[in-house]
């Protein structure tokens, strides 16, 4: 059964996609086999990685993105996975093993007109669509918009693992605190609906710091973000073996550059700030792939 790991902060803006887009480029560079769902209805991850002369047709069709598997129903989540996504100019794949499922603007609706024929929730739905294809994985990971409404709730509901990308900052913290919240309300919410050979409810097992700017000081907010979350340990609301991560990712103009070129910062040209930045993904990735899949 593979790692299912949702990204997401209750704040916007935290670099929460360029991490979650730069991580699953490290493990396919490692070996792995990855799926990246793309939850959130601004598709930054799909246009990064699609680029926008592949992303626009889809922009505007009935099939092939996520939103279609509820509306017009027409799509099963297997046949809406680009296979080895990032390309080249010829079309050939130049990071083998990395998929993901699009999404597109339409994802929006979810939120407001969908309503299923049968009344399950999205989420049900579209965890029995995963559950077809999730053993062709080694990781699937859930880039979740900054809520736990529709959309977060697919991520969630699949996942075996969460993990909070954060700034240095007090509405980080804050975020992190009501996302701490919304989801032991959706814990509750969602209990009835889950099937036989679902992981256990997931829980928020770390906090990453990320996008840090250089000649910022982050004791303090990290002192603070620790303090926080032995408070919710003693409160049975996160992880009893949830931490900060001992790896932090630096601010750096390449990550811009590299959304620009549809790549992830592995795939940019060596220069040396390109090679920090890339190392610090490597380095929260292997932290990543060293943490139990089981809290301790």
């Amino acid at each position: 059964m593979p790692r299912k790991i949702s990204f997401i902060n209750y704040k916007g803006g935290v670099g929460k996609t360029s991490l979650v887009v730069n991580i699953a480029a490290s493990l396919a560079q490692a070996g792995k086999r990855v799926l990246l769902v793309d939850l959130d209805a601004q598709s930054n991850s799909s246009i990064w990685l699609m680029r926008l002369e592949r992303w626009n047709p889809l922009n505007t069709a009935d099939s092939g993105h996520l939103y279609s598997i509820f509306e017009p129903g027409v799509c099963r989540l297997r046949d809406c996975i680009e296979k080895d996504v990032i390309r080249g100019k010829e079309g050939e794949a130049l990071l083998p093993g990395l998929d993901i499922v699009p999404t597109t603007f339409t994802l929006v609706d979810l939120e407001h007109d969908y309503e299923s024929s049968d009344g399950r929730p999205a989420f049900a739905i579209f965890q029995e669509q995963l559950a077809e294809v999730e053993d062709d994985y080694d990781f699937i990971l859930f880039d979740c918009p900054p809520n736990v409404l529709y959309a977060a709730q697919c991520g969630v509901f699949c996942s075996s693992e969460i993990y909070v990308p954060s700034n240095p900052d007090a509405l980080s913290l804050i975020g992190f605190t009501l996302l701490v919240g919304k989801l032991q309300e959706f814990h509750h919410l969602c209990a009835s609906f889950r099937v036989a050979g679902m992981q256990p409810q997931a829980q928020v097992r770390g906090v990453i710091f990320n996008s840090i700017k250089s000649n910022v000081d982050i004791d303090v907010p990290k002192m603070r973000m620790q303090f926080r979350i032995n408070q919710f340990k003693n409160q049975g609301r996160v992880a009893r073996d949830c931490r900060i991560f001992n790896a932090n990712v630096r601010d750096a103009i390449v990550v811009r550059r590299a959304v620009t070129l549809g790549l992830p910062v592995a795939l940019v040209g060596n220069v040396k700030q390109e090679e920090s930045v890339r190392d610090d993904y490597t380095v929260v990735t292997q932290e990543l792939l060293n943490i139990p899949t089981t809290s301790i």
